[in-house]
C-alpha cells in the first residue's frame, strides 16, 4: 500500500525550542490515522507541516510523493478542518454558501462558483448527512452539524487526503461517536483521514492506526498495540491504563503520588 503522507526525521522549531523533534510517520493510501497527546505536544504543528504551511527545519516531508509546498493545483487533494471555529449567529451565512467555500482555492482568483460547484458542494452535504440544512444560516446550528457543515466544505473539492484538527471540541459524547462513523464512511470512500484528537477513549474503535505524540513520535501503530500502559506513561507523564467497558474503552489516570505510595 503506498504512502500519501511521509515524514522523515522530521525537526520544527519555533523561536529557537524545538517543538517537533526528529519525527518519522507515514499515512498509507486509505488509512485511518488519530494522533493523540497532550497540550502543546505538536499535534498541530504537525498538520501544518502536512499541509505545507510550515516547513522544517531538519527532514523530509512528502505528500503524494512531493514535498507540500510544491503541491501548486494539485493542493485541491487535500481537505482541511481546523480547530472549532467560533460562529457568529447573527452573521447570516447559509449553510450551502459555506460548504461552495470549499471549492474557491480549487477555481482560481476571481472566478464565482457555477453549477458544477454548487452539485459538488450538495453531494459533500449529502455525504456528511446534512443536506436538508442547506439553506439554513450556520449560526443556527448545534456544534455537531456545524462541524458537519466544515467537514462538507473540506470534501467540496473530493479530497484524496481529509485532516481535521480536534473536530469534536465542545460536542456532546452522543454527537462524538455519531460524528467518528462518518469519518470512518468518509474513509471507505477511499479518503485518507487524519485526525487530531485527545479523546483517547472512543478511537480505538474506529481507527486503523494512532500515533502518540509529545515533540516526538512515543509510538505509532495499530490500537491494540499503542493502547499500552507504557506507551501512554512516556506520552502523558503519568501511569495509564485502558478499561473496555462494553465497546468503548475509558482510560484511568493513577496520580503519581499514588504511584510511589504503591496504592491501588
Amino acid at each position: 500500500m503506498s504512502s500519501v503522507v511521509e515524514l522523515r526525521g522530521v525537526w520544527v522549531d519555533f523561536g529557537g525550542h524545538p517543538v517537533l523533534e526528529d519525527i518519522t510517520f507515514s499515512a498509507a493510501a486509505g488509512e485511518f490515522v488519530s494522533v493523540v497527546g497532550p497540550n502543546g505536544a505538536g499535534k498541530t504543528t504537525l498538520l501544518k507541516v502536512i499541509l505545507g504551511l510550515i516547513r522544517p527545519r531538519r527532514g523530509e516531508v512528502q505528500v503524494f510523493g512531493v514535498p507540500p509546498w510544491k503541491l501548486g493545483k494539485q493542493r485541491a487533494r487535500i481537505g482541511y478542518v481546523p480547530q472549532v471555529e467560533e460562529v457568529d449567529p447573527r452573521f447570516p451565512l447559509r449553510v450551502l454558501d459555506v460548504v461552495l467555500m470549499g471549492r474557491y482555492g480549487a477555481l482560481g482568483l476571481g472566478r464565482r462558483p457555477g453549477a458544477a460547484d454548487r452539485h459538488a458542494a450538495v453531494e459533500a452535504l449529502k455525504l456528511v448527512g446534512i443536506a436538508h440544512l442547506a439553506g439554513k444560516p450556520l449560526g443556527e446550528l448545534s456544534g455537531g452539524q456545524r462541524q458537519r457543515v466544515f467537514v462538507a466544505r473540506a470534501l467540496a473539492v473530493k479530497p484524496e487526503l481529509l485532516l481535521l484538527d480536534e473536530p469534536t471540541t465542545g460536542i456532546d459524547p452522543a454527537a462524538s461517536e455519531s460524528f467518528y462513523e462518518l469519518l470512518r464512511r468518509i474513509q471507505k470512500t477511499g479518503v485518507t483521514v487524519i485526525m487530531v484528537t485527545h479523546d483517547v477513549g472512543v478511537i480505538s474503535r474506529y481507527v486503523d492506526k494512532v500515533a502518540c505524540l509529545n515533540r516526538r513520535l512515543v509510538v505509532h501503530g495499530r490500537p491494540e498495540e499503542v493502547m499500552a500502559d507504557a506507551a501512554l506513561a512516556e506520552m502523558y507523564g503519568c501511569a495509564a491504563l485502558f478499561f473496555h467497558h462494553g465497546r468503548a474503552p475509558h482510560m484511568v489516570v493513577r496520580p503519581h503520588s499514588e504511584l510511589r505510595e504503591g496504592r491501588r
